[in-house]
C-alpha cells in the first residue's frame, strides 16, 4: 500500500505505518451509530436551576478549595469559513458580474462602518457600486488591505467601545478569565490552542493589552499557546478508499478535527477548566451574565466532583482498600475475608445509594452484576472518572451537536453529545429522538481533571475510539473523505462522568460568519 518514499513521510510527522493503515481500514470499516435512548430533556438528562439554586451554585465555587484553574480556548485555523460567503462575492465581482443586493456580502459592504476594523483612510465611505464593493471585499479580505481571510479569528478585531477601544476575540477571553477563572493569588491562566504559523499574531494582539488589562482589572495573566499533534493528522482517503495523493503524489493528511486537541488538554496539571471557543464572546456588558452562568456551571461541577470523592472514600473504607479513610460505619472487621467485606449489609447499602445517585444526577443506569464484589468494581469504575458540566441552551435552529442519552456497550446509560453525523438518520427511533430534542450543545463546559487521591487523569483512557467521524471534502476541486478523530466534547470525553446545566441563550453569541458581527451581543 505505501512506497518507502510514502513511510519516510509518516515517519517524518511522528506517525507510524500501522496508524496510516489503521486510519484507511477505518474509512473501510466506518463508525458504529449511537444507540440513542433518548433525548436528553428538562428534568430526564438537563437540570435547570431557579434563581435560588444557580445563586447556591455560585457561592459553592466561590468557597470551593481547588487545586488550580485554568481556561482553555480552541483557537486553531484561519477564520476563512467566516468569510466564505464574502470570498464568493468577490469571486464574482472579480468575474466581471456584481453581486445581488440581498446577498452576504452586499450587506456586508453596506454594514462596513459598523465593524470594529472599518478604518475611514484604508475603506473610505462604501458606494452603492460594484467597484466599491469590489474594492472593500478585496481590502477586507487580501493582502490589498487586512487580509482576514487568512487570519485567525482570535486576532481579528471583533468589538469597538465607545471610549474607541478595540478589542479582539482573544481579548474578550482575557477579560472574561480576569472575572470567573482567577486563582487565589489573582493569576489567571490560559491555555489557548493555535497553529504555529499563526503564534506571532497571537502574542502581539497579548502584547497590545496585557500591560493594561493587568493594570485594570487587578490580575496577572499567564498565557501559554499550545499547538495541535502533527501527528494527529489523519490520512485522506479518495472516494473508493486509497490513499489520497497530491499533484506530487505525495500522500495527503489532514488535521484530524478538535478531538486532537485531548492531547492538549491532557498535559494541563490545573484541577479545573473551563472550555469555550474563540468565537463565543460578547460586548463587555454582557459580561455579568456570562461569568455567572460560567460560576454556575464551575459550582455544579466542584459539588459534583465532591459528591464522587465521597462517595468513593466510603467506598475504601467500607470495603478495606483504603484504610487511611475508614471511617464509621464502614470500619471492616480485620477478621472478614475481602469477599465478606463487599456483601456486607454497609457495603451493599453503599453501592444501592450510588446507583441512585448515578441515575438520578447523571442518567447513568447500571447493568446488573454477576456478583456483590463485581457490583463494586462497576460502581468504582463509574464514579472514579473525569468529570465535566455542560452548559445546554435552548434550542434556537443554531448548528451544533446536541445532548442525548445513549445505550453504552456495557450496558449502562450515559449523557452524550452527540454530532448529526453520529446518528442514523434511517433509524426511526434516532431520528423521532433527534426531532423532539429541545437543546444544543455551545461548547461551554467545565472540566475536573484530577481523581480523589489528587492525581491528575490520563484523558487519552477515556476517548471511545468508535465515535470519529468521516466527512466529505476536496482538495483542488477533487472529492476526498477526512477522518476526524472523537470530537473533544464528543467521543473524546465519552467515557467522562456528564452533567448538563441549561444556560441562557444570552451567554452563547458565536460568530460563524462576519455578519454575526452586526448582532446586538456584538455592537455597543
Amino acid at each position: 500500500m505505501f512506497s518507502s518514499k510514502d513511510i519516510k513521510q509518516i515517519m517524518d510527522r511522528n506517525s507510524s505505518e500501522e496508524t496510516v493503515k489503521a486510519q484507511v481500514e477505518r474509512f473501510k470499516k466506518g463508525f458504529p451509530w449511537m444507540k440513542i435512548a433518548a433525548p436528553a430533556t428538562p428534568g430526564n438528562g438537563i437540570e435547570v436551576l431557579d434563581e435560588a439554586e444557580a445563586e447556591a451554585a455560585v457561592k459553592y465555587y466561590e468557597s470551593a478549595e481547588i487545586d488550580g484553574k485554568c481556561k482553555f480556548v480552541p483557537a486553531s485555523g484561519a477564520a476563512s469559513r467566516m468569510f466564505k460567503d464574502l470570498f464568493s462575492g468577490l469571486d464574482t465581482l472579480n468575474s466581471g458580474k456584481d453581486v445581488a443586493a440581498d446577498s452576504p456580502a452586499a450587506k456586508f459592504v453596506a454594514n462596513i462602518c459598523r465593524f470594529a476594523f472599518y478604518d475611514k483612510e484604508l475603506f473610505g465611505t462604501p458606494a452603492d457600486s460594484a467597484e466599491s464593493r469590489k474594492d472593500i471585499l478585496g481590502k477586507t479580505l487580501t493582502e490589498a488591505g487586512l487580509n482576514y481571510g487568512a487570519k485567525p479569528k482570535g486576532v481579528l478585531k471583533f468589538h469597538k467601545y465607545p471610549d474607541g477601544e478595540i478589542r479582539t476575540a482573544f481579548a474578550e477571553h482575557l477579560v472574561e478569565a480576569q472575572d470567573y477563572m482567577r486563582n487565589s493569588d489573582g493569576s489567571a491562566n490560559l491555555v489557548v490552542t493555535i497553529s504555529p504559523e499563526h503564534q506571532h499574531l497571537f502574542e502581539e494582539a497579548l502584547a497590545q493589552v496585557k500591560e493594561e488589562y493587568e493594570k485594570r482589572y487587578g490580575v496577572k495573566y499567564n498565557v501559554t499557546f499550545t499547538f495541535q499533534d502533527k501527528s494527529t493528522d489523519t490520512i485522506a482517503v479518495d472516494v473508493e478508499n486509497r490513499p489520497f495523493r497530491t499533484e506530487t503524489d505525495a500522500l495527503l493528511f489532514r488535521p484530524a478535527g478538535h478531538g486532537a486537541l485531548i492531547y492538549n488538554l491532557n498535559q494541563l496539571k490545573e484541577e479545573v477548566v473551563s472550555i469555550k471557543n474563540i468565537d463565543n464572546v460578547a460586548v463587555e456588558k454582557y459580561l455579568p451574565v456570562t461569568a455567572k452562568y460560567k460560576k454556575v456551571l464551575l459550582g455544579k461541577a466542584v459539588e459534583l466532583r465532591d459528591k464522587i470523592f465521597g462517595y468513593l472514600k466510603e467506598l475504601d473504607a467500607a470495603t478495606g482498600e483504603g484504610m487511611a479513610h475508614a471511617m464509621p460505619p464502614y470500619i471492616p472487621s480485620l477478621t472478614q475475608s475481602y469477599d465478606e467485606r463487599y456483601m456486607s449489609p454497609e457495603v451493599q447499602n453503599l453501592c444501592n445509594d450510588i446507583e441512585e445517585f448515578l441515575l438520578k444526577e447523571l442518567c447513568i443506569k447500571m447493568p446488573a452484576a454477576d456478583d456483590c464484589k463485581k457490583r463494586v468494581e462497576m460502581l468504582r469504575k463509574k464514579l472514579d472518572r473525569p468529570i465535566r458540566v455542560c452548559g445546554m441552551v435552548k434550542n434556537q435552529g443554531e448548528p451544533g451537536g446536541g445532548p442525548f442519552i445513549i445505550e453504552e456497550k456495557d450496558g449502562s446509560t450515559s449523557l452524550q453529545i452527540l454530532e448529526s453525523v453520529q446518528i442514523n438518520m434511517s433509524d426511526e427511533k434516532a431520528k423521532a429522538a433527534l426531532a423532539s430534542a429541545t437543546h444544543f450543545n455551545p461548547v461551554d463546559i467545565v472540566c475536573c481533571l484530577h481523581n480523589y487521591k489528587g492525581e491528575s487523569f490520563d484523558l487519552t483512557k477515556y476517548v471511545d475510539e468508535e465515535a470519529g467521524f468521516i466527512s466529505s471534502k476536496s482538495y483542488q476541486g477533487r472529492e476526498l473523505k477526512a477522518l476526524e478523530l472523537p470530537g473533544l466534547w464528543n467521543g473524546s470525553m465519552s467515557d467522562w462522568n456528564t452533567l448538563f446545566v441549561e444556560v441562557p441563550l444570552e451567554t452563547f453569541n458565536p460568530v460563524k460568519v462576519v455578519l454575526d458581527l452586526l448582532r446586538p451581543a456584538h455592537q455597543n
